[in-house]
């Protein structure tokens, strides 16, 4: 299977089963909803973000069919200006490459150094996909399992309403 083989162990040390799926290059999401197969599954974007001292470190979730600006971002998470990440970061706390980012990313982040924000409209999906750190496959999984994976990397994460206007909604951390 294409993929970090850290990625299958995790998920097989949690009793995460998954659908994989092969399939050419695709480095953006608009490339990757070309091979997309969507019973029920959401294909989810994720971006890795620096604040503006390149001391934090940010990945969010979300869902692909959404758009999302940066300021929006900003604005949302409330931690300052932020900026997408360079591929040397990229690397250095997620071992990944550009094009290749995904929330598996987090079992390469040994010391919890990248906060995890996600999309609370994606705990309403039956399933989610993302890739498993190569971006020549794509693994589905149950958003009870995807919770799962969150809960027990061990970075910190909240889950916010992405797509609100201008009304606080509660968000839930940890």
């Amino acid at each position: 299977m294409r993929g970090q083989p850290q990625v299958y162990d995790y998920l097989k040390a949690l009793g995460i089963a998954f659908d994989y799926y092969e399939h050419p290059e695709a480095p953006t999401i608009e490339i990757a909803s070309q091979f997309y197969r969507g019973e029920g599954t959401v294909l989810c974007k994720n971006l890795f973000f620096r604040n503006h001292k390149g001391n934090r470190h940010y990945l969010v979730i979300m869902d692909s069919r959404h758009s999302m600006d940066i300021h929006q971002i900003e604005h949302l998470l409330h931690q300052g200006k932020l900026s997408f990440a360079s591929p040397e970061r990229m690397m250095k706390y997620l071992g990944l490459r550009p094009g290749s980012v995904s929330l598996f990313g987090l079992v390469n982040d040994l010391h919890h150094e990248v906060t995890l924000f996600v999309d609370k409209e994606l705990l309403k999906a039956e399933k989610v996909s993302f890739h498993p750190n190569d971006n020549t496959a794509s693994l589905v999984i149950s958003t009870a399992d995807m919770l799962k994976f969150i809960k027990e990397i061990g970075n910190s994460y909240e889950f916010l309403d992405l797509y609100a206007t201008e009304a606080d909604t509660p968000n839930e951390s940890c």
